[in-house]
This record gives structure tokens, sequence and C-alpha cells, in this order.
């Protein structure tokens, strides 16, 4: 779309005149526009001579509960991205690409290294070092050369964040609190920056400073560890070894020139006409705000989060294109409700689904609970993300099922419900209200994307075309295979 900024003298019209109205766009360019001006019509400005300006920004965004395949379009529309930005999460986000029958396993880097652009950890990610340079390292031995950039104001995970994640969840194993998270010590970093106690990617440049936040938080670490939970700290408790260690990685960084503030290193990027691409990690359903709390990850996947977590200002993002990925069907990782989950009845329809679909997490490679289409979770999303438009991935993992069909709405104490509700409790007592489908066969899928969206079975587009009409965004892809040429594409969120 294109913004155009007129003078208020200008439009102080008589409203039986005709006149062109001269402004700038939002970028700063010169426009002169014909208007139509009359008592009843109001006016009319007339764009034909516009054109949109050339750098623009694409956020990918997880519609449910992660794991829908974004690292596959983010690989794919990264090729007309000049850096592709991670803004949230950890090495918690596991994106698989597949290149060529190569497969790239993704847990930090972001996807577009697979194509060669410049990637960002922005600062609204948590940066385990360890992980970072062994994941640089295992991509070079595929023959990459990843090119990644570090979020200044972005936190680092500490050896001791790893083990609060994993003891906190072993004290939680039976009750309700219970999330299921990875253990990589996401939340624990994300507990320490927001409680001002935090350790930044700048801290570990200055010696002096990383000691003096480390001796600051690291002996109430150590009292909490052993008098509350009762556990025998280690070396991911000692001062001394973690300075060493964590200063080792601030030079590393620095002499690799990976270092950069983030929101300027992207405005920059920016004016300059380069196009940015937001790659979201988990999805809506578990963003710390918007998600079934307290079931959820720490940071903000929605699309709001690529403005705070990048430091790109939010007409920036949103001025541009916001597309939500959605997998045919709902698979989840970790505790929590799931209205649509396949019970007993259908157990083996979810083991088929399952193996079909990879269904194991990237990052554990845990089985995932395995359940039909939920719309009022897609509903949700796009409210909270402002889709542009879709992404459908995993329809050929439902071509030969015996039955299809997807949650259309919920009933919950009596009522109907659209959408998902606030609280985690209500969520766990909606009873969902199902849509049969027709349902497709198996197909020859490379033939099928080679061909296009009309080479779809007729059963497969009324689907994505219930989903258009029921979430008011049309589907630009459709993943019908794991391989990066295995995409429908009716249109690129460039165009």
């Amino acid at each position: 779309m294109l913004y155009v900024n007129f003078s208020w003298e200008s439009l102080k019209l008589p409203l039986d005149r005709r006149e062109d109205l001269s402004g700038t766009t939002t970028h700063g360019a010169k426009l002169t526009v014909p208007t139509t001006v009359g008592r009843d019509s109001g006016i009319e400005i007339g764009l034909a001579g516009a054109t949109e300006p050339p750098h623009m920004t694409v956020t990918i965004v997880g519609a449910q509960l992660g794991d829908e395949g974004k690292g596959a379009l983010v690989d794919r529309w990264g090729e007309e991205a000049d850096t592709v930005v991670r803004y949230q999460g950890g090495d918690n986000a596991g994106h698989t690409v597949v290149e060529d029958g190569e497969e790239y396993k993704l847990s930090l880097v972001p996807s577009g290294c697979v194509r060669g652009k410049t990637g960002v950890l922005g600062n609204g990610c948590v940066v385990n070092p360890r992980t970072l340079f062994d994941e640089i390292e295992s991509l070079r031995e595929q023959g990459l050369d990843p090119d990644v950039r570090v979020a200044k104001r972005a936190h680092v995970i500490m050896p001791y964040h790893r083990v609060f994640d994993q003891m906190e969840e072993a004290d939680k194993e039976d009750t309700d609190m219970k999330v299921g998270t990875t253990g990589r010590g996401i939340g624990p970093t994300y507990e320490d920056k927001a409680g001002r106690r935090g350790v930044r990617v700048g801290d570990l440049l200055d010696t002096d400073v990383l000691r003096s936040r480390l001796e600051y938080t690291v002996p109430q670490k150590r009292a909490i560890a052993e008098d509350v939970f009762g556990i025998d700290t280690g070396v991911e408790f000692d001062v001394d070894e973690l300075v060493a260690e964590y200063a080792n990685y601030g030079q590393r960084l620095r002499e690799n020139d990976m270092l950069v503030e983030a929101g300027d290193f992207l405005h920059e990027q920016h004016e300059s006409g380069g196009n940015l691409l937001f790659e979201g990690a988990q999805g809506t359903s578990i963003d710390i705000d918007h998600g079934n709390y307290p079931n959820v990850t720490s940071s903000n996947p929605t699309a709001g989060g690529a403005a705070v977590g990048s430091g790109v200002g939010p007409g920036v993002v949103g001025s541009g294109e916001i597309v939500g990925i959605v997998k045919a069907y709902l698979s989840r990782v970790g505790e929590g409700p799931l209205p649509t989950e396949m019970e007993a009845d259908e157990a083996e329809l979810a083991d088929e689904i399952r193996e079909k679909g990879g269904e194991f997490g990237t990052v554990t490679g845990r089985p995932r609970r395995i359940g039909w289409l939920d719309v009022p979770m897609l509903r949700h999303a796009a409210r909270r993300s402002s889709f542009t438009g879709l992404a459908v991935n995993h329809v050929d993992v439902l071509a030969g099922l015996e039955e299809l069909k997807l949650c259309h709405s919920y009933e919950l104490d009596g009522e109907t419900r659209t959408t998902m509700p606030a609280t985690t409790e209500e969520w766990a007592r909606c009873e969902p209200n199902f849509r049969e489908f027709e349902t497709w066969s198996e197909q020859d899928w490379s033939a099928v994307a080679a061909e296009g969206y009309d080479a779809l079975p007729a059963a497969c587009r009324d689907y994505l075309e219930y989903l258009e009409g029921e979430l008011d965004a049309p589907v630009y892809a459709v993943g019908v295979g794991p391989d990066r040429d295995q995409t429908v594409e009716r249109q690129t969120p460039w165009e």
C-alpha cells in the first residue's frame, strides 16, 4: 500500500472544484495526483501513476502453537530479502530448511542463511553463545558461510539459566503449572531481563562490567538452587569460570565483526533500499501475552514483537506485509489444552499424520500431539497480528485420509465462540464444533507445485478458500512437501 502525506492547506478545497494535490509519500518521494472533488462524492485520489517504494518489510508469524513450517517460507521468500531478522526467542526455536534434499536444522541462526543472506539476532532474542558458534560451525561443515550479526542489547543465556529451567520444570512435574519447556534456559533468561539482573551481549565486551553483573546475580542464584531446590551447584555458578568463558565469547563476537546496534543497523539497511524479512519463532497461541498462559513461551512471536525485538519502528513493520503461517492441521509440543486433539479413538490417524508429517520437535525430538485444524485459534492470531496474507503448509500430509474435518467454532458454557477465550482454564473447557470437508487423494506434489494453484485438487482448494474467507486474508502460498520447490506460490509478499 502507498501512503501520501498532503499538507493541510492543500486539502482546503471548495467542494465544487477540481484540482491536483501535491504531497510526499511516507518514503519522502514527491507525488502529484489528480483529485476529483464533489459535494456528494468527497475527495477521490487517483494513484494510477504512483508506484510503490522499492524497499519494504515482510514479517513471518506463526499462527498456531509453533512448528507451522515458518522456516521454509523464510527460506523461500528470503531470496528477495537483503536481511533476515529474528526478533524473539532463543535456541528453543527449531526451523528446518530443505534445499535439493539437503536438510539444514536451525535453532538460533536466522533461516535466511541458507540463501546467503545477512541474519540478525535482534535485541528481543536471548542468545546462547555456545549454541550460536556450534551452529555456525555445523552449517559451515554443510558448505554454508553464515553471516550472522548479534544485537548488543540482546540478553545472554548463562549456564545457570539452563539449570534453573530444568529444576523448575522438574519441580512442576506433578502440578498443572508444568509447561514442557525445552530446558534451554529461555524463560529464566527473560525472567532476569525483566528483573534487571541479566547479562547483555554488550556486557561480554568489558570484563569488569561482566564480572560486576555476575557477582551480583550468581550468589543469589546459587542460594536459591541450594537452599530452595536442594541441589548441589557446580561450575555453572562459578563466577571466575563464567567470566573467563563468556569474555572469550565476547572477544570472538567482536573479532568476527558480529556485533551491531540492531535498530540502527536495520534502519540503515532499510533506508538504503534493503528489504527486511522478520522471522518469528514459536506461534501466536504461545505468545507470553496473547497465548494460553502459563503454557506459553517467554516472548512475543506476534507481529508487534517484530518492532520491539528489532529496534525497527512499528510504522515500518506495520506498513509492510504480515504473513500468518498455518499448518493444515494442528500439532503441539509440551503441556496445555488442545481442544481439537485426536483422542484415543483417533490414535491411529494421529500416528499416521505424525509419521507422515515428521511431527517430532526439531530441538527436542519429542513427538508432537496432533489435532484437527482449529479455526478459532487462527481468527485469534489474525486479529493479533493483522495478517495481510497466509501460507498454508502440509496439505500433502492430509492427502489420502478417510475423513477430514476442522473446528469452525467452540461451545463454552452454553455459548458459541468463534475465537479463543482469554484464560487457559476456559479454553480447556471449550468443545469444538467440527465442520467436515471432502478429502483429496495423493498427488505428484512436485508436479502440482510446478503447475500452480489450479493443479491442487478441488477439495484442497475448497479447504484453503474457506480459510481465506474466515481469516479475511488471501493465501499466498501452499506447502505440498518439505523441499523449497514443493510450494505452490500464488504470489509473493514482495509483490
